[in-house]
């Protein structure tokens, strides 16, 4: 879908919406990042905003007005700095603009300063991000939704199971017979796994879900959020596995656990049980993630990664099966 000739089109249809939120048609419009959205940066002097359009048939209208009502949740009770979503000048937050035979939406953020927190002396900011992430599961279990708050439910059958959002892992890029047969067991071992831990509220709730580090902003001593577009209801400790998406099999993976449960215990208790399901959180992202892949192919994650990644989450998914420290957490 987001080939070069599409997203020259989206740049072209962008431009002439600009001025809704009164910036000019002229206005600098660069590309920011192609994901499960197309997100682009408008600047003009004075004013810089970021316009995500969001991919057709993920979200409706009702999801993507949620997520921005937690926005400002967050925002009012000062529990993350995440940027301040930017109203259109006739009002309303959430734009519905036609392209053709397409009503597209997109939603405006002021731009917020920083960069990826590098991967060199990453254990501080996993600290300050288990942190945050204490204080956003606070909110979310406390937190009184709106009326027609709605948000999609991530567990296994919409993970990995009959109703995949982000497609099915049998169709990662470059999978064989042989790989094929280990993921369906590592699939079976976390769907028991995930039964026997349940969800119960203190377990599963209101989560952002994609805290990785591409939607972390780092400038000095503070560590901005970005992109609450998968946030929706999930196991808690999710947050973590999604936070090591794309080096699940990185060898600083244990410094970065202990750092980030060093920095959520600062804020709230988390029990050994939970951590004990770590590693299967960490699984099921990586299987997740490597279906995404599929589905998304014309991605440039998906394009830069493609069957090698499909590879490692295999030989992840043996040591997994063994119970080796393959994805080796272990903090106390």
């Amino acid at each position: 879908m987001y080939d070069p000739p599409f997203l020259d089109h989206l740049r072209a249809w962008l431009r002439v919406a600009l001025p809704r939120w009164g910036l000019p048609a002229g206005a600098g419009l660069s590309l920011l990042n192609v994901s499960e959205n197309a997100t682009f940066l408008a600047e003009a002097p004075g004013r810089r905003l970021v316009l995500r359009v969001y991919r057709p048939g993920y979200h409706d209208a009702a999801e993507m007005r949620s997520e921005l009502a937690w926005i400002a949740a967050l925002r009012e009770g000062a529990v993350v700095e995440t940027p301040r979503p930017v109203p259109a000048l006739q009002g309303g937050l959430l734009q519905a603009i036609p392209d053709g035979a397409t009503r597209r939406h997109v939603v405006a953020f002021e731009h917020m300063a920083g960069t990826e927190p590098p991967g060199a002396g990453l254990m501080p900011w996993f600290r300050r991000l288990g942190a945050i992430t204490a204080r956003l599961h606070a909110h979310g279990r406390g937190w009184v939704p709106p009326p027609g708050f709605t948000r999609k439910r991530w567990d296994f059958s919409t993970m990995l199971g009959e109703r995949p959002h982000w497609g099915s892992w049998r169709d990662a890029i470059g999978l064989d017979a042989a790989g094929a047969a280990i993921l369906a067991d590592v699939a079976a071992s976390l769907r028991g796994r995930l039964a026997a831990y349940g969800e119960a509220p203190h377990r599963y709730g209101l989560i952002h879900a994609d805290l990785r580090l591409a939607n972390l902003l780092a400038e000095g001593e503070r560590l901005g959020v970005i992109d609450f577009d998968d946030c929706g209801f999930c196991w808690y400790l999710y947050d973590f596995a999604a936070a090591v998406s794309f080096i699940e099999d990185d060898p600083i993976l244990p410094a970065l656990a202990a750092a980030w449960v060093a920095g959520y215990r600062g804020v709230a208790p988390l029990a050994e049980a939970d951590l004990a399901m770590l590693p299967a959180f960490v699984m099921l992202r990586r299987l997740l993630l490597t279906a995404w892949l599929a589905s998304h192919a014309e991605t440039p994650t998906a394009r830069a990664l493609g069957a090698g990644y499909t590879s490692g989450t295999v030989a992840l998914g043996r040591a997994f099966l063994r119970g080796d420290p393959g994805i080796p957490i272990a903090c106390r």
